[in-house]
């Protein structure tokens, strides 16, 4: 048994390996992706090369394979039992994984090269990507319920929507729609949707999507978004990491994105390197990092696997539960 540097919030046995160790796993298999197919997978500020690939995110692959192929024999055994009592036939159910961790991280990174090695596996399944922000309360009822400044935070979802979501397409439904956010007007976009069609592995990606049940008001505990999950990964790094990644990317997005007059922080493309970094301090301190130390950090322990990344954005530790 072994724990990460900073502790985790409740006892739970692990597997530790090593970054050279979790290499050999994958040792004499395809990388499956091309250098040239990489670069556009990478989040801003990110580490992705072909070294990254082939000794982290291949064996992770590889590990979310293996977990995926007993959850079928699994769902192929109940299948069996039930036919007798169940004309209808088995539904159409995806693996679904769970990405978690705090902002600039680098979970989407993960995220989407994930979908792209599963989708090259075998069988070549078709695999889906949803990331939690289209989940996210309008601006407009944020600021009516004077959120807006906690806006990420697991108050500040329409956790029901989120839960339906997932409950119809782990039902096998044929074609289930997810609202579109908008990262460059910081708002989900009223009337857009994104279609989700019968995938075999589904990929959930958001800052809070292992929180545990919350308690309705009848006293029960209510379905947690991760009680869908049949496999989770939580993104990790110490917060001083997390921080200066954050304000590396509030910079450079100060020079790109936010000099779109479009862009919500229009405002902030104007500001000095010292005012810059002073403005991305004070967000990340209060509202990232409240966010990170009491709601996000503390649902690492309910991960399957964590990948623990170093100063320079490279996974040098994977913990994966027993």
């Amino acid at each position: 048994m072994t724990h990460l540097a900073e502790p985790l919030t409740a006892p739970a046995p692990w597997w530790e390996l090593e970054r050279s160790a979790l290499a050999r796993l994958a040792s004499g298999w395809s990388s499956r992706l091309s250098p040239a197919e990489l670069e556009p997978l990478r989040s801003l500020g990110d580490r992705l090369d072909a070294t990254e690939l082939a000794q982290v995110l291949l064996p992770v692959a590889l590990l979310v394979e293996a977990y995926a192929t007993g959850t079928q024999a699994r769902q192929n055994a109940l299948d069996t039992l039930l036919a007798s009592v169940d004309a209808r036939g088995p539904a159409h159910a995806p693996f679904v994984i769970g990405i978690a961790g705090g902002v600039a991280v680098g979970k989407s990174t993960v995220a989407r090269v994930l979908r792209e090695l599963l989708a090259r596996g075998p069988g070549n399944p078709h695999v889906e990507l949803i990331t939690t922000d289209g989940f996210l309360l309008p601006n407009a009822e944020l600021t009516r319920r004077d959120l807006m400044s906690r806006k990420g935070f697991p108050e500040s979802y329409n956790a029901r929507a989120l839960r339906q979501f997932l409950a119809a397409v782990k039902g096998g439904a044929e074609a289930v729609s997810a609202p579109v956010y908008s990262h460059l007007a910081y708002d989900v976009l009223a009337g857009e949707r994104v279609m989700i069609r019968k995938p075999d592995v589904l990929i959930v990606e958001g800052i809070n999507v292992l929180q545990p049940p919350r308690t309705g008001p009848n006293k029960r505990s209510q379905l947690a978004v991760s009680d869908f999950f049949d496999f989770s990964i939580y993104v990790d790094a110490r917060l001083e990491h997390v921080r200066q990644w954050y304000v590396e990317r509030f910079l450079t997005l100060r020079r790109t994105a936010f000099a779109n007059p479009a862009s919500f922080f229009h405002r902030y493309a104007s500001l000095s390197d010292t005012e810059a970094v002073a403005t991305a301090q004070r967000i990340f301190r209060e509202i990232n990092e409240v966010n990170l130390v009491e709601n996000i950090r503390p649902t690492r322990s309910r991960a399957n696997l964590v990948l623990r990344k170093g100063g320079d954005h490279a996974v040098e530790r994977v913990l994966i539960r027993h």
